[in-house]
């Protein structure tokens, strides 16, 4: 019988244990370390890491204590203090990671209006759509073998295309061969549906193929994530009583639980367009950064930080800090860690372990 292996993911200190495959990684816009862990899962070490968000910055430190942490604006660093920090030369570094910020490619979001435009992000106020030519400006500088750039599936479409191109141009003017794919991290062992646009360079004095993971031939469901939790006292929203409550429990499983079709169904409009109700046996939808919007498939209340983590591929004793809200939204930003852990194999099993002198 083709069966699917029981969905768990890792404790912390079981990927502790996992053993050094040999290799390393240096990341950019590392986030609370959703990259970074998946690339420890797949037995890397993450030397170096640089993160402008205090909030982020909390959460990475609390789970990565062995990473140096870089705290600097991203503007400020230079490609010498990269390899100064991890005692490493030009051309050593094994893989160099990054999530440069994505609001600003989003389908989700306002796209073209917001290029060029200093506004609120997370607990800051910046620029983000030129931060990929910072990412770029540090390949140049350090030369590592191998890149792995993640940005939101919205940046090779509509409007955004001739940002990709741009971003894309650069990349290969560092000298390297590069790919980019979009990937879904349901066909990479996560119980969600998140697509996420994948660029993989490798240096070009590197005869071999860029190769990405095989998809998994069969999905996790929210069922399969979460149903064994237990009694969960983690924080979460409760539906509050009146229209918002009506439309949760008019939602239908054939329209995959999506608040605007049920809203339409009872008030002859759409509305509540980042809500819906998660399916059971399905993965849940994408988890936004910015909307605590999607609920229990049983209970008129949102995810529970547990029932969340479960959702994104993270380990159950990963620690986040702060407001409901703001671990909401770490999760809702990051890389799931299973995910990367696939494409980080890969590229050992595929390009490192096969250049190695």
């Amino acid at each position: 019988m083709n069966t699917k292996p029981i969905y768990r993911v890792l404790l912390m200190k079981e990927i502790e244990e996992i053993p050094w495959n040999g290799f390393n990684v240096v990341s950019t816009f590392s986030g609370t370390g959703g990259s970074c862990l998946g690339y420890r899962m797949a037995g890397y070490r993450v030397l170096w890491a640089n993160e402008f968000i205090p909030a982020a910055q909390d959460s990475y430190k609390a789970n990565h204590p062995n990473s140096i942490l870089d705290r600097r604006d991203i503007r400020l660093v230079q490609p010498e203090d990269i390899l100064r920090a991890t005692g490493l030369g030009v051309g050593e570094i094994d893989i160099f990671d990054g999530s440069p910020p994505c609001a600003a490619f989003s389908k989700a979001g306002k796209r073209d209006k917001g290029w060029g435009v200093v506004k609120k992000y997370s607990d800051t106020t910046q620029r983000v759509d030129d931060l990929f030519f910072e990412y770029t400006r540090l390949i140049q500088g350090t030369k590592p073998k191998v890149f792995v750039a993640e940005n939101v599936a919205g940046l090779v479409t509509g409007v955004a295309k001739g940002y990709f191109l741009e971003i894309l141009r650069t990349l290969k003017a560092c000298g390297y061969k590069v790919k980019c794919k979009v990937l879904d991290a349901q066909w990479l062992g996560v119980p969600q549906a998140r697509q996420r646009t994948i660029f993989i360079g490798i240096r070009d004095d590197i005869n071999l193929d860029i190769v990405y993971p095989i998809p998994c031939k069969k999905q996790y469901t929210v069922r399969d994530a979460i149903s064994n939790l237990g009694i969960d006292n983690s924080l979460f929203y409760k539906l509050p009583k009146g229209k918002m409550l009506d439309v949760y429990m008019n939602t239908r499983d054939d329209e995959k639980g999506r608040f605007e079709d049920a809203h339409y169904r009872l008030y002859g409009k759409e509305s509540y367009f980042n809500f819906a109700r998660a399916c059971w046996d399905l993965p849940s939808r994408t988890i936004l950064q910015s909307s605590q919007g999607i609920c229990h498939p049983e209970i008129p209340r949102t995810f529970t930080i547990s029932e969340l983590k479960r959702i994104c591929a993270f380990p159950d004793d990963f620690i986040l800090l702060g407001s409901f809200a703001k671990q909401w939204e770490r999760l809702g930003r990051a890389v799931p860690p299973v995910m990367m852990s696939h494409i980080a194999k890969t590229i050992q099993l595929e390009i490192l372990e096969k250049c190695v002198d």
